[in-house]
């Protein structure tokens, strides 16, 4: 599992990439990878093209950061999606507080 956050050219854009398992381990180098940011960006994007699996924890993380980033005002997308994750995020609903692609 690893996390790795990058900044745009202009710093309005923060993608956060997901690559193993996303779940309870990952709680904290999540948390950084937004967190830590200089510059608090408008728009999150996170990329879960390399993630094949997530647990409750990530999706409460998922929301942690949609309240970091502005609540419901929050410009937070989740891309990159497996069949798997995307059944996940319509089961739970989250596709309704998250554009998911």
């Amino acid at each position: 599992m690893s996390i790795q956050s990058t900044s745009s050219a202009d710093g309005k854009t923060l993608t956060i990439a997901v690559k193993g398992r996303f779940d309870f381990s990952s709680l904290q180098i999540f948390r950084n990878a937004y967190e830590k940011v200089e510059i608090k960006p408008e728009h999150y994007l996170v990329d879960l093209k390399e993630s094949e699996y997530l647990d409750s924890s990530a999706l409460g993380m998922l929301l942690a950061l949609r309240d970091y980033a502005g609540g419901d005002t929050a410009d937070v997308k989740i891309i990159n999606c497996s069949n798997d994750v995307r059944k996940i995020l319509l089961i739970t609903k989250l596709d309704e507080l998250f554009d998911v692609s």
